[in-house]
């Protein structure tokens, strides 16, 4: 059996999702009752206005263009606002042309990345690839960025695995790029990382100046950055190790979300009603016994029962409670936008239908 860390890996990789089920279901054993820690949020009021809930899934492989064409119009059909995909060179569909896909299967649904990694592409060809994305959508393309952390990724790549310093810098850079592209007319850019020489950037997305551009961080730097730039900001673990371990564990408790959401409120204090607020829960169960789901994933993961219970990260229990505990996420940090995994799809249906717009 993987050790803790390597199963909470799993989760937060983004491409194993599919085991979730099985996973919690050998996670669950005998518990007493468990408080819902989560009834005090509301006193804890968010500084963000509050958005009309939004609701996105995270996938990342189907066998066959067929199952991945299903797959989105059963996640539009649930009444899932955005299909989103991770970005790693392990085992995957692309993201780039995987989105396009589950766009031309469908009608209403958003695509985009959670979130594409800065130091995989030159940002002029990200910013073309994804102003053809929203040119052949309609407009319903959505912008995820970050600066990358997964070590693998470069180790197997030989990808040069800078300092988070530099991946910053880098990123920072390659987002001005993005927007440069994209605005009208010729642009030229200066910096340590890029040159760009009176560049008018084809085709020119739909939605103007750029689709909704969401940044996933953990850090206060991204995080700081993100509430300048972004239209919508995913709050994350701390992943400057590189891997899933304890760092990011600990960063993942409802404490550490008010830190992060804090400095989220400081530094777009003049710009809070245009920010979107996002998180990826990693921890979704629907189930009438929420104290013996919470206590089965704590023993598995070696945490308290208080720290799954309070989590954002985790969204256990019947559909009225997981109403209520976002509901109240939203009271407190000002989450309105939500991703599940794949494999939740349908059993958060009717989350997604007694909230979604509201």
């Amino acid at each position: 059996m993987p050790s803790r860390i390597a199963q909470w890996a799993l989760f937060l990789r983004d491409e194993s999702f599919t085991a979730i089920s099985t996973v919690l279901a050998t996670a669950i054993g005998p518990a007493s009752p468990l408080p819902n820690m989560t009834h005090w949020y509301g006193c804890l009021m968010s500084q963000f206005p509050h958005r009309p809930f939004r609701f996105g899934v995270q996938v990342s492989k189907e066998a066959t263009a067929k199952g991945w064409a299903e797959l989105a119009r059963r996640a539009e059909g649930a009444g899932y606002d955005v299909l989103t995909m991770p970005d790693h060179f392990t085992d995957q569909l692309a993201p780039m042309p995987a989105l396009m896909a589950a766009a031309s299967a469908t009608t209403t649904l958003r695509v985009g990345a959670l979130v594409f990694d800065n130091d995989y592409k030159h940002p002029l060809i990200m910013a073309k690839e994804l102003a053809t994305l929203d040119v052949l959508s309609d407009g319903r393309t959505e912008i995820g960025m970050g600066a990358g952390w997964m070590i693998s990724d470069y180790d197997q790549s030989g990808i040069p695995y800078d300092s988070p310093k530099v991946r910053i810098d880098r990123f920072i850079e390659g987002m001005a790029i993005i927007r440069g592209a994209m605005a009208e007319g010729p642009f030229s850019f200066q910096g340590e990382h890029y040159t760009i020489t009176n560049y008018d950037g084809h085709p020119k997305p739909v939605q103007k100046p750029l689709p909704p551009v969401l940044i996933g961080g953990g850090g206060k730097r991204v995080l700081s950055y993100a509430a300048r730039e972004a239209d919508i900001i995913g709050i994350n673990g701390t992943l400057t190790a590189g891997v899933v371990g304890p760092e990011a564990l600990s960063t993942m408790t409802a404490e550490s979300v008010d830190e992060k959401v804090a400095i989220v409120a400081a530094a777009g204090a003049h710009r809070l009603n245009d920010i979107e607020m996002n998180i990826r829960t990693f921890f979704v169960k629907v189930t009438d016994d929420r104290a013996k789901t919470v206590e089965g994933i704590s023993s598995m993961f070696g945490v308290s029962k208080e720290m799954i219970d309070a989590s954002p990260f985790a969204l256990i229990g019947s559909v009225d409670s997981c109403i209520e505990q976002l509901l109240e996420r939203r009271e407190r940090w000002g989450f309105s936008y939500t991703i599940v995994g794949g494999e939740n799809i349908d059993e958060c249906a009717p989350i997604v239908a007694a909230l979604r717009g509201k």
